[in-house]
């Protein structure tokens, strides 16, 4: 068992890796928001839609680059350099073949989809397995310390570079090949990022001892990344087998602004999960007071965006990205309903992997992947809204097994889990109402953009006033949290008595 100085010590660690977690999430998704944007407006939905149909092979092939021996590092108690030097040389080795496999394949992929225009896509994009290879060990030794500084200044420099030359190659022209300077550029710049900040330096060894101690964890990992493809990707597998590439542009775009929303929402927390849990493994009563906590947090902040998004997706699109990506309104009303569950969910997979129970992962994953990708089969002959809307109703249908499994590891209260939603949820149906009716009276006496802007001031205020009332706990909740990470707001408020 820790001690009370380690168990501080880590405490501190968790509030600093939150507070880089949260510049890298945060200050990376508003800027990939504002290139997104903007490319959105500059591009049509087939550019997004080529890019769309050659990453669905691409990410695929991109899960074997690392085998799982990133999130092996991270989880080891007794990691040696070996396990380091082991996992580079095996991972670099990998993505070389990964790219030439890929090179090679590129006509079969774009002859399956019927759309010869992926071809030199696909080519070109294939560099980012050799490009990714060569970072993912160092960005899991800084993970492991929880060293989030590093990595957050390594994303905001590179999604900073990807933007800028993706918006030059668009404002010349050169159409969806702007997407792929982007990625080009992004990766590249993480990559000589991570070398910098990373003092660590491979050598030229191998271990076999080491690699199956590193892949007899990661293989689970690598597994459940599979079934992780199947499920994000089946959707626009099948979209762009049964449909075409501008019905696939419309719904990725939607996918897109979702994920986007989701990582700045949740991963701020989420990402530092895995590393928090690990650490407290063999304290199960600490894991589920901390579960519990970042559960109810999540949900609090994740409820009113998601549900808001839903209900204001008209006004945001128009607003946003303009009348040309109307189609994307209706996939957008109908995914953003799965978000307040993955919220509070996102932990669960993190808490599985952390008591070293991958095949639980992926024993849950593969339900998952089976069930979408049969949802998704019958949906697809009647449009992408379809194809969404069979999505969140798997999610909410399945979501009791993965709380009854972590009723099973960690021995958690399945009525103390919900209760951690109930107030999140009672606030959002109030914002609901407040936010039809703002549309209900204004809709006709102002513009959408002035429109959108009233109905986020209410609601928001509607929002707060409902878990001041129902819940002011966690109010204090997030207090506690800002003043842990900004020290100056209780000096300041102390200066003020």
């Amino acid at each position: 068992m820790e001690s009370p100085k380690q168990t501080s010590n880590l405490r501190q660690k968790a509030v600093k890796g939150l507070l880089w977690s949260a510049i890298e999430s945060w200050g990376k998704q508003v800027v990939s928001f504002g290139v997104f944007f903007l490319l959105a407006r500059l591009l049509g939905p087939q550019a997004f839609g080529l890019v769309a149909l050659s990453g669905i092979f691409l990410s695929f092939l991109q899960i074997f680059v690392d085998q799982g021996f990133s999130t092996a590092i991270v989880q080891r108690q007794d990691l040696e350099a070996e396990h380091l030097d082991t996992a580079f040389w095996t991972n670099l080795g990998v993505s070389v073949i990964l790219a030439a496999l890929s090179i090679a394949c590129s006509g079969l992929v774009a002859a399956f989809f019927k759309e010869p225009k992926i071809v030199p896509i696909l080519c070109w994009l294939s560099l980012n397995f050799v490009i990714n290879g060569l970072s993912s060990v160092q960005q899991a030794i800084l993970q492991r310390s929880l060293a989030f500084k590093s990595l957050a200044v390594r994303s905001l420099i590179a999604v900073v570079v990807g933007g800028v030359v993706g918006i030059v190659l668009a404002f010349l022209g050169f159409g969806v090949w702007s997407l792929v300077g982007q990625y080009l550029a992004n990766n590249i710049t993480q990559v000589l990022a991570l070398w910098w900040v990373s003092d660590w330096r491979p050598k030229f060894r191998f271990s076999q001892k080491h690699f199956k101690e590193l892949f007899s964890f990661g293989i689970n990992v690598t597994g459940i990344n599979v079934l992780n493809f199947v499920n994000q990707n089946s959707d626009n597998l099948l979209i762009g087998y049964f449909l075409d590439s501008v019905a696939l542009g419309y719904y990725s775009v939607a996918y897109r602004i979702l994920t986007i929303v989701t990582q700045l929402m949740v991963t701020v927390i989420q990402k530092i999960a895995m590393p928090i849990f690990s650490r407290l493994q063999q304290e199960p009563e600490k894991m589920r007071k901390v579960l519990y906590s970042a559960v109810s947090l999540t949900s609090i902040i994740a409820f009113p965006v998601f549900i808001g998004i839903s209900v204001l997706s008209p006004e945001l699109i128009v607003t946003f990205f303009g009348k040309k990506w109307t189609p994307s309104i209706p996939v957008i009303q109908v995914l953003a309903l799965i978000g307040p569950l993955y919220a509070g969910f996102y932990y669960n997979g993190s808490m599985i992997m952390a008591l070293g129970k991958p095949s639980w992962n992926l024993a849950l994953t593969l339900v998952q992947a089976i069930a979408n990708f049969i949802c998704f089969l019958i949906a697809v002959r009647w449009g992408i809204v379809a194809v969404a809307a069979s999505y969140v109703i798997r999610g909410y249908v399945m979501s009791p097994i993965p709380v009854l499994v972590l009723r099973k590891l960690i021995q958690i209260k399945i009525t103390t889990y919900l209760q951690q939603y109930q107030a999140a949820l009672l606030a959002s149906i109030a914002m609901v109402i407040a936010i039809l009716g703002c549309k209900y009276i204004f809709n006709s006496l102002v513009n959408q953009s002035v429109l959108l802007a009233l109905c986020v001031i209410i609601g928001a205020i509607v929002y707060l006033g409902t878990v001041s009332l129902v819940a002011p706990q966690y109010f204090q909740q997030l207090v506690d949290i800002l003043r842990s990470i900004f020290p100056t707001l209780s000096r300041n408020k102390s200066n003020h008595k």
